[in-house]
């Protein structure tokens, strides 16, 4: 089932009807049922694999407390998430080489293509975090198994996270869910909000991107520049916009996921840009990748956190998809970030000297470009296409018809830098925010009005445009 279409808004209302009706000992049950029949829509198939990949987990959990040598149970209980999602997500790019080389016909990736592996990469970090926590003790092991499935299964953030940690959502299943009006409204106008960022914005955005990638032969300068240009906006709206409608819907039944994103074209350099954007996935490295690889390696000093940032960001790129294009993705992150943190006392003797607005603009800028340019290699097939894509940039110049990808484009993109002046002004002007805030909810009728208007826009542009781009991963 889309998410992004009227029968998936019509289910998730009924299903908070029914949730609150429902006594409380079944709604978790309900909320296992709602997720695989979800996930059902999707691949019959799925569920099976589903169920036997949160069974194996919730039992290496349960050993790695038990067992004399938890290490060994974690690092087998590691082992198989990888190597499964080796096996279904990147086999075509890790296994299938492998056997071409003995001129085997075999083509493991066809497995995966049965499965339809969709939220793989989320479901499986969720589960290497939690045999993880138990063994250093920041957890104990989940004794039920409907709610640990609860916990991957849970429908709002299955397809494209915001990876959710087990110490910060399993609490939440055991506590009693009353309802509250405020928090059920609250939650579905954040969803409502989400699904407005999707369907009016990046849909509209996302033509112009789709449509270059698609044929980088026919495109020329004018074309490429603009897709430097808009492809951050397309994937913030694109990927914030599934994340509200997760974090809205969630919030409606009673569960608070974790934030995926802070204003982050506020941000002044990449460092603090991947503190801001997919929040739990960087989170998620950081703790459990380059924290660990700083406190092994950290004899060798400052070098240390240089070489963890690298293998940190390879491995975040490589999430991403199967590919060397993936791979330079995160390798070019991790070039800006070691370059931020060995010249920051030569670039703050430059830069202390401009004034701070100016040396905030300047700032942001530079991240942003450095963003746009680094999603060449994100949203690119291959590095083939990499390299067509930036070759490309000499192909001539043409100005860009107004309707060339849809009428409701300009404005799109007009939405888009409203709301990205939104950030802004609360990002640096907290005062004026605050006077803002104080007339939106002072004004009922103002509220009213606006929230009309954003379900008028999502009811004509649902369920026709862009799948979500994260949902691939």
């Amino acid at each position: 089932m889309d998410v992004i279409s009227v029968p998936f808004a019509l289910l998730a209302l009924v299903s908070l009807l029914v949730f609150y009706l429902l006594p409380s000992r079944l709604r978790v049950m309900f909320l296992v049922l709602l997720g695989c029949g979800f996930i059902a829509s999707y691949s019959y198939l799925l569920i099976i694999y589903l169920i036997l990949f949160v069974l194996i987990n919730y039992y290496v959990g349960i050993y790695i407390e038990k067992a004399r040598s938890p290490k060994v149970i974690l690092r087998l209980g590691i082992t198989f998430n990888i190597l499964q999602l080796v096996i279904l997500k990147y086999a075509s790019f890790a296994i299938n080489p492998i056997f071409r080389l003995f001129n085997s016909d075999i083509d493991i990736s066809k497995l995966g293509e049965i499965l339809v592996p969709l939220g793989i990469s989320y479901f499986t970090l969720q589960a290497i975090g939690y045999l993880i926590n138990i063994k250093m003790g920041w957890e104990k092991p989940e004794k039920s198994f409907g709610n640990f499935l609860l916990y991957i299964s849970f429908f709002p953030k299955f397809l494209s996270g915001p990876i959710e940690r087990s110490n910060h959502f399993l609490p939440q299943v055991k506590g009693e869910k009353q309802f509250d009006i405020h928090q059920v409204t609250a939650g579905l106008r954040i969803a409502l909000v989400g699904f407005f960022k999707k369907v009016v914005i990046a849909n509209q955005l996302g033509l112009l991107i789709t449509g270059t990638y698609s044929d980088l032969q026919s495109a020329d300068t004018g074309h490429f520049i603009m897709v430097l240009i808009i492809q951050p906006l397309y994937l913030y709206f694109d990927f914030s916009g599934y994340t509200d409608i997760a974090i809205g819907l969630a919030k409606a039944f009673g569960y608070d996921l974790l934030p995926n994103f802070n204003r982050p074209f506020m941000s002044i350099n990449v460092t603090t840009f991947w503190k801001r954007f997919h929040m739990s996935l960087s989170l998620w490295f950081n703790d459990y990748v380059f924290r660990q690889l700083s406190f092994r390696y950290r004899r060798w000093g400052q070098y240390a956190s240089s070489f963890a940032v690298f293998i940190t960001f390879i491995l975040f790129g490589i999430w991403h998809g199967a590919g060397w294009n993936f791979m330079v993705l995160g390798l070019i992150q991790a070039l800006a970030i070691n370059y931020e943190f060995f010249t920051r006392n030569q670039r703050f003797a430059v830069f202390s000297k401009l004034p701070d607005n100016l040396r905030r603009a300047l700032g942001r800028i530079i991240t942003y470009l450095f963003f746009g340019f680094s999603l060449v290699f994100f949203f690119s097939a291959d590095l083939e296409s990499v390299f067509r894509f930036f070759s490309g940039l000499g192909n001539g110049f043409s100005i860009i018809s107004v309707t060339e990808y849809g009428l409701a484009f300009y404005p799109a993109l007009l939405l888009a830098l409203i709301l990205l002046l939104a950030e802004y002004v609360e990002e640096d002007h907290a005062g004026i925010s605050k006077s803002i805030s104080k007339i939106w909810y002072s004004s009922g009728i103002l509220r009213f009005s606006v929230y009309y208007i954003i379900s008028i826009c999502v009811l004509i542009f649902i369920g026709s445009g862009l799948t979500f781009v994260y949902q691939a991963f």
